[in-house]
């Protein structure tokens, strides 16, 4: 059996703020409220939603708990 090549290493509520954080500062960034650099909430959406961190992984950090 071959390991994932991305494992989970967000918990679930770890996943649930980065969800909530990127969506408003994506919403702020549609709506003009704050700059274009409110896009990079997207970042967190996308890494909640695939619940991999690429920087948790590099600094051996993992908040899940199996």
């Amino acid at each position: 059996m071959t390991r994932p090549a991305m494992p989970c290493n967000l918990r679930r509520i770890d996943r649930v703020i980065r969800a909530i954080v990127g969506a408003i500062l994506m919403a702020l960034a549609a709506t003009y409220v704050i700059g274009p650099w409110g896009w990079l909430g997207l970042v967190p959406v996308i890494t909640a939603a695939l619940g991999w961190c690429p920087a948790y992984t590099m600094l051996g950090i993992s908040t899940r708990h199996d």
